[in-house]
């Protein structure tokens, strides 16, 4: 079992930088996928970014591709999302989730879920 807590969100103006991590308690975490889904007001949550365990390999949304990049350090226990380029559209509660067995792009082939972290992009 793992338990996740997510830190780094807040306030940017469009064309910002946050980097969000993902703090992970448990053990053999390095044999955990995990994404980073996130969720509007009014919408359903949606697939950003994962990575596998090792890390060696990384998949993103098409809406995310080329201004967040997912990263993890298995010796620290966490997961970060930096996102640059910041869009208000990106504005959303991000969730980080883990399991040992992962449809990457599901939500609901994840497991173990954090609280969620808002970040809020300003025109």
């Amino acid at each position: 079992q793992v338990q996740l807590v997510e830190s780094g969100g807040g306030l940017v103006q469009a064309g910002g930088s946050l980097r969000l991590s993902c703090a992970a308690s448990g053990r053999a975490f390095n044999s955990y996928y995990v994404g980073w889904f996130r969720q509007a007001p009014d919408q359903e949550r949606e697939f950003a970014a994962a990575i596998t365990g090792s890390g060696g390999f990384t998949i993103y949304a098409d809406s995310v591709k080329g201004r967040f990049t997912i990263s993890r350090d298995n010796a620290k226990n966490t997961v970060y999302l930096q996102m640059n380029s910041l869009k208000p559209d990106d504005t959303a509660v991000y969730y980080c989730a883990a399991d040992r067995k992962a449809s990457l792009r599901v939500p609901a082939s994840y497991d173990y879920w954090g609280q969620g972290t808002q970040v809020t992009v300003s025109s």
